[in-house]
């Protein structure tokens, strides 16, 4: 009986792998092209950076709708339901990759931009050659927590239900649940300790892939750092024949060993009259006629007495949005103390790397709803003892915390681990201290990471506290309810059949999410791309 259950688990946990890895890649993909053209594009940038932020910050279960309208409804069936899945674990990795990709094109260093140019690349050459191999890094540094968003969304993926109808395909969230159901616990312990087994396996291989990367494809000229001292010939001679492959000359060869090209003379001259692309600019206003139009048809039919029932009610939603906002920014501070010091050590210590960065994926990547429940119910007395009334919150905070924290670690590690070599020669020859090294150089290099972790980090707390804000009977005799809270808010409107409040909350969270985005997230990407490319040092 334990080797057919083993059997069973593990063919489980190798279909939700493959699901969920499979789903990255298109995500990666995807995601090349649409970060192109949107840094190429500012009507489609703006439409991209703010749709995605909001996508990013909604809950995967607020997708529950259009996957019952358009595959279940719409295709029904094995398929219905498979295409549904995969939609929405699609929902649950792929918009901290997409804001990477973006990321990492809207910061390339703008002398490779004008090389490829200049010698006139085609679109698939400057992908293959400049764009994609200078996003790899960045692709690496959201791997990771795509990896454990898929996982930690994986039971409200595979299983999930309608009003009274659940919809379920092949996965270890399927057998998790089938066990939770018949009281089979040592089966629920088995299936976390194979699953745990095989994210470590995930990660080590994962991990193997970002060293490998990072070391091929992050711009580093390997340039040693000196003392001062005397003239040594030899040393100087070293020092000329690293610089000669430099990776702009090693794309300068590359492109004299391709067939010869015509040259004008103004190539090199600066961009004059840019014309305006009418095609570009009537597909994005396309886009809003047919949101507008969606709107029209979805408000319209609304009575008066609701629109007037819903203002009044919009202070009461706002200050709850105050509450989460607040709520979101004591996350991130945790997220970011953790992350840089953390990351430093990892970055610093190969040993610790090798043994913290699995554990840490592998806890990421375990279901919350799965064992949340029993670290509520071990410590809620010790931790009443100490924050009394602000348990629940306490618990908001760590829910929300764990869900979300290893976005800006990732982050802030892969951007030290692709910090040119130089910098860190330059660092010991100085005999910086750590928060020397930290403000001067650290940070400032590592930036244009962060701004992409902590973006992701903002987007993705939402989902930690949908779930823990509102969670009645979390175990048999105890709630976990905050007093206030937007996601708390439409939680209970949703429960209670209140759509209209639950629509307008979520309405009023996604002007607030459109805001930031172009306030915050593109604003910071904008100051990356200008002032803070460490790549740009070494040139």
């Amino acid at each position: 009986m334990m080797i057919g259950s083993i059997i069973l688990i593990m063919e489980a946990v190798a279909a939700t792998t493959i699901r969920v890895l499979g789903l990255i890649l298109l995500s990666v993909i995807v995601g090349w092209f649409l970060s192109y053209y949107a840094i190429k594009n500012r009507i489609f940038e703006n439409i991209f950076v703010a749709f995605s932020e909001i996508f990013e910050s909604v809950p995967v279960i607020s997708f529950f709708p259009v996957v019952l309208l358009v595959f279940v409804g719409g295709i029904g069936g094995p398929l219905g339901s498979e295409l549904a899945v995969d939609f929405l674990v699609f929902t649950a990795v792929v918009w901290n990759i997409w804001i990477g990709e973006y990321q990492a094109f809207k910061t390339i260093p703008k002398e490779m931009t004008e090389i490829s140019d200049n010698y006139r690349l085609t679109f698939l050459e400057k992908m293959a050659k400049v764009y994609i191999p200078f996003s790899v890094p960045r692709i690496v540094a959201n791997l990771f927590p795509s990896v454990s968003n898929g996982f930690f969304y994986i039971t409200v993926s595979e299983v999930f239900s309608v009003g009274a109808k659940t919809y379920q395909v092949f996965g270890i969230a399927t057998v998790l649940s089938a066990y939770t159901l018949s009281g089979n616990w040592a089966g629920v312990e088995l299936a976390l300790v194979i699953l745990g087994i095989f994210i470590v396996f995930i990660i080590l291989a994962f991990r193997e892939f970002a060293k490998r990367s990072v070391a091929k494809y992050a711009l580093d000229t390997d340039t040693p750092v000196v003392r001062r001292g005397r003239f040594n010939l030899l040393e100087a001679t070293r020092r000329s024949g690293i610089l000669s492959r430099n990776p702009f000359i090693k794309l300068a060869n590359y492109n004299r060993q391709r067939k010869s090209r015509t040259f004008r003379d103004d190539y090199f001259e600066p961009e004059k009259n840019k014309k305006v692309n009418y095609l570009s600019v009537a597909a994005g206003l396309g886009i809003v006629a047919i949101l507008a139009y969606s709107v029209y048809r979805v408000v319209s039919p609304v009575p008066y007495g609701t629109w007037m029932m819903l203002f009044n009610l919009t202070p009461s939603l706002l200050i709850d949005l105050l509450y989460d906002y607040l709520r979101v920014l004591i996350i991130v501070i945790a997220s970011m103390i953790f992350a840089i010091f953390a990351g430093y050590y990892f970055a610093m210590n190969r040993k610790g790397e090798s043994i913290g960065l699995p554990v840490i994926q592998t806890l990421a990547s375990y279901p919350s709803p799965i064992y949340f429940p029993f670290i509520f119910l071990s410590t809620s007395v010790f931790v009443s003892s100490i924050f009394g009334f602000l348990t629940d919150e306490f618990f908001v905070l760590f829910l929300g915390f764990i869900s979300t924290f290893y976005y800006v670690f990732y982050s802030f590690w892969t951007g030290m681990k692709a910090m040119p070599q130089e910098y860190n020669e330059l660092m010991k020859n100085l005999d910086l201290s750590f928060f020397q090294k930290m403000r001067k150089v650290i940070l400032p290099s590592t930036f244009p990471y962060l701004v992409s972790g902590i973006s992701s980090t903002i987007n993705s707390a939402w989902g930690g506290l949908m779930i823990g804000e509102y969670w009645p009977s979390i175990t048999s005799n105890k709630s976990l309810i905050v007093t206030h809270g937007l996601m708390k808010s439409i939680a209970v409107a949703t429960l209670n059949g209140n759509l209209a409040v639950a629509a307008w909350g979520s309405f009023l969270f996604g002007i607030v999410v459109v805001v930031y985005s172009l306030l915050f997230t593109k604003k910071m990407m904008d100051l990356a791309r200008k002032k803070y490319v460490a790549e740009e040092g070494i040139f």
